[in-house]
């Protein structure tokens, strides 16, 4: 992890497309700006952890549904059906 030490109005850039800016400093919280392409994706962390743990769910729900209509399981053949004329 890499540690800086920056005051109001400095920035660090990051691949030379995103740039985070010190905005304000107030006791134990600070402000940060971001600018970045539109294509870059930001997210709070514990919102990026909640939406990997959603798709773990979902895949394992997908998984779950594959086996059931899996062409190795068995299927349950239907009885004839009687055709009158």
């Amino acid at each position: 992890m890499l540690y800086l030490t920056r005051k109001i109005g400095e920035s660090v850039i990051i691949n030379d497309n995103v740039e985070i800016t010190v905005i304000e400093v107030r006791g134990k919280s600070i402000k940060l700006g971001f600018t970045f392409p539109p294509e870059i994706s930001v997210l709070r962390r514990e919102i990026y952890e909640r939406i990997q743990e959603e798709n773990r769910a979902a895949a394992a729900s997908v998984e779950g549904v594959s086996e059931i209509l899996s062409p190795s399981a068995p299927v349950a053949k239907s009885a004839p059906v009687a055709k009158s004329d």
